[in-house]
């Protein structure tokens, strides 16, 4: 405000970029609106790239080379499309650290510069600078960024860049920072067929200046020289000798008693071969067949035809070359002669038929530039100093509903809230008599009325037409892009909840989660991982992972990721398999590692499960499992331990000594082996119809049986039989 373009962001999305090591980073790009220049008419859109802060995203991937693919609050966006948006744009775009580095560049700054992307990557800015402007650049942002105050940014001005070839252009600059991420965004247009085109403009209009000039200072010389010749008779033919025009003086019988010497330069006769013959020497055959009748005609009726009166004719030189010429007539006081002045229109004709052309031209281009306008996508509007309308587009009549008819000649409040067209006419009267300028050369967002009575948000731009003291102004409307924005906010707010119930996800979780890229860099981290290994998330992210692993592991680790990305042999992706961890302490614990890989991003995902505890209950179990085998093998009695499908699982030594098989070959087979072949044979089905009706016939009992030895021979026994839980045994 107050002299300076509003921007306002229009949209925004969230994109990735190149560097020129292919390194590709996430950032928002933001498109506002660039107010024209002074005396131009044409509205850009600047595109801003922010960068994106990682902080807090719990998918902040990284690409192939180690760097940000997306970051926090953000999901990432399709590449190609940006890229397509970008190199899209008609005016060279560059992003810049504040150190002048470049970071990225779009086609449009490589066709316009003569650079390739990779010559301008990681190179300053002044590479694009004239020599006496680049020399003091790094002080002129040094300056900026120790006191903050902006004399470029946020502005436009017009500059001079230099090519690769050494050569030099007329350009405007525009620069934007973005507070996040503080890079400086600068779009480029080229004005050289701008400039040429004011130029030519300029020549076109000051010719025709001239030549009104001179027409006018002749027209004031002849008028002068007839004054004089009536002020004073003695110096009449020293003046007709010096008028710009032919003279002849005649009497009623047409002979020709005087000429001037510019008659005798037009026609080429002399005065000498003048004198005594009749005027219609200097006519062409068809008027000089008839013009002595003409003048017997005036003499006996009166009437005027010619005298009095000027009128253009053609007239014939001695060579019989003939050319065209205003003729005036005039009769003297006394009735005895005729006095005629000719006028060469030669060269007027000449310059009338260029102005003819000129002005067919001037047609031509006020019709392409009508037609221009009429298919331009915002609605405009030309008024004069008094706020009446003398131009408007299709657009404005489609989007205010009012005809061409209805709008011209009214005053331009019609389009305005009443309450602001109650007021405006009095805005222009201030600006006439200040000349401060508080809209024109400004973007603004205003109200606008349509002729319905709705009203809608819109951008007005103004600028001044210098010449003519008209104002244009050119409207867009914005109800499409407020819906937009709306439906945008709208849809962040859902990623922005939908990223942090993943991120409450992953922070719930029993496990350590880790996700590196392929240098091993760690990029998030959980709440799990804090807990487990003692350092914070800050001092995770950015750090190789091997800072988890023992030294005898780290110091090979890189290699086998390495190995990996040339051979794409997996060898831990997509497994489970215990390894040892290493925490911020020193200490060391067991634990199960599982890996997996993002196909799109290149990043690794790993869940590391500590197992220090399950490993203390397996150490246990195993104790308690071996004490109650020596209490089963210290038995005097055998002991069986079967499946629910009669295989042996386990026996003591009374057994094997009592049998005669050993532990080895009892184990895995049938129950049934111990058994005399008559109950052998059905012992399945008894097994099967207790499973099938859980009816107990010989479970919790004890029984008097035959048992069968190793060798066939057998012996009476008492079998007692009970049923343990532990997972079908």
């Amino acid at each position: 405000k107050g002299g300076h373009y509003l921007e306002k962001e229009l949209s925004s999305a969230e994109v990735q970029l190149v560097k020129k090591n292919g390194v590709q980073i996430n950032v928002r790009a933001v498109s506002s609106m660039i107010p024209p220049t002074e005396g131009a008419s044409d509205i850009g859109t600047a595109i801003t790239f922010k960068m994106v802060s990682k902080k807090g995203n719990p998918q902040c991937q990284e690409n192939r080379n180690g760097h940000n693919s997306y970051a926090s609050g953000e999901l990432p966006k399709t590449k190609n499309a940006t890229a397509g948006i970008l190199d899209a744009s008609f005016d060279s775009l560059f992003v810049m650290t504040e150190q002048c580095t470049i970071e990225m560049v779009n086609k449009t700054s490589c066709d316009m510069f003569g650079w390739t992307e990779e010559e301008f990557i990681g190179q300053n800015i002044r590479m694009i600078m004239t020599s006496e402007v680049a020399t003091n650049h790094d002080d002129y942002v040094s300056r900026y960024l120790e006191t903050g105050i902006k004399k470029m940014m946020g502005t436009q001005r017009e500059v001079v860049a230099q090519r690769k070839d050494g050569s030099t252009f007329p350009c405007v600059l525009g620069l934007s920072k973005c507070k996040e991420s503080g890079l400086i965004c600068g779009f480029i247009r080229d004005l050289t067929s701008e400039k040429k085109s004011q130029a030519v403009i300029l020549e076109k209009e000051r010719e025709l200046f001239n030549k009104e000039t001179q027409l006018i200072k002749k027209h004031t010389e002849a008028k002068t020289i007839l004054n004089d010749l009536v002020k004073n008779q003695s110096v009449v033919m020293g003046i007709l000798d010096a008028s710009f025009h032919s003279l002849f003086v005649i009497d009623d019988h047409c002979i020709i008693h005087m000429v001037n010497k510019k008659s005798c330069e037009d026609f080429g006769w002399t005065k000498e071969e003048f004198l005594g013959r009749n005027i219609s020497m200097i006519m062409t055959p068809d008027v000089a067949a008839n013009h002595d009748q003409f003048m017997k005609n005036y003499l006996s009726t009166g009437i005027k035809k010619m005298i009095g009166t000027q009128r253009q004719v053609t007239a014939r030189r001695k060579d019989g070359s003939t050319f065209p010429c205003t003729l005036g007539l005039s009769e003297t006081p006394n009735g005895e002669f005729y006095c005629g002045f000719i006028r060469d229109l030669t060269q007027q004709k000449k310059s009338e038929s260029e102005m003819l052309e000129k002005n067919k031209e001037l047609i031509r281009n006020e019709s392409l530039v009508r037609g221009i306008l009429d298919a331009s996508s915002h609605a405009l509007f030309v008024i004069d100093e008094r706020c009446t309308i003398k131009m408007v587009n299709d657009r404005s009549c489609e989007v205010f509903g009012w005809t061409k008819e209805e709008f011209l000649g009214n005053n331009i409040n019609m389009i305005m809230p009443a309450h602001i067209a109650m007021h405006h006419d009095q805005y222009m009267k201030n600006f006439l008599k200040t000349g401060i300028k508080k809209m024109i050369g400004t973007q603004r967002e205003v109200t606008a009325c349509r002729k319905d009575g709705t009203t809608f948000p819109c951008v007005l731009g103004l600028s001044e037409t210098p010449q003519s003291g008209m104002i244009c102004g050119f409207i867009r409307d914005l109800t499409k892009d407020k819906a937009a924005q709306a439906a945008m906010m709208t849809k962040n707010r859902e990623l922005q909840m939908h990223q942090n119930l993943i991120m409450s996800i992953l922070d719930a979780s029993f496990h350590a989660l880790f996700v590196i890229n392929e240098q091993c860099i760690i990029q998030m981290v959980n709440a799990k991982s804090v807990d487990v290994f003692g350092w914070t998330k800050e001092e995770f992210i950015g750090q190789n992972i091997k800072m988890i692993m023992p030294p005898a592991i780290a110091d090979s680790h890189d290699g086998y990721v390495k190995h990996y990305l040339d051979t794409g042999i997996k060898k831990m992706i997509g497994t489970l398999r215990e390894v040892t961890a290493y925490r911020k302490d020193g200490s060391t614990f067991p634990c199960r590692l599982g890996l997996a890989e993002t196909k799109e991003s290149g990043l690794i995902c790993g869940f590391i499960h500590d197992l220090t505890e399950e490993k203390a209950a397996e150490a246990e179990i195993l104790a308690k499992k071996r004490l109650a085998e020596k209490i089963i093998d210290a038995a005097f009695d055998s002991l069986f331990v079967i499946s629910e499908r009669g295989i042996i699982e386990m026996v003591n030594r009374a057994s094997t000594t009592v049998f005669g098989w050993s532990q080895e070959e009892f184990i895995g087979q049938n129950i049934s082996m111990i058994m005399p072949t008559v109950h052998a044979e059905n012992h399945d089905d008894y097994l099967k119809r207790y499973l099938k009706t859980g009816f107990k016939k010989m479970m919790g009992k004890e029984r008097e049986v035959e048992a069968r030895r190793k060798d066939g021979s057998t012996f009476s026994c008492i079998l007692g039989m009970s049923e343990v839980d532990n997972g079908g045994t």
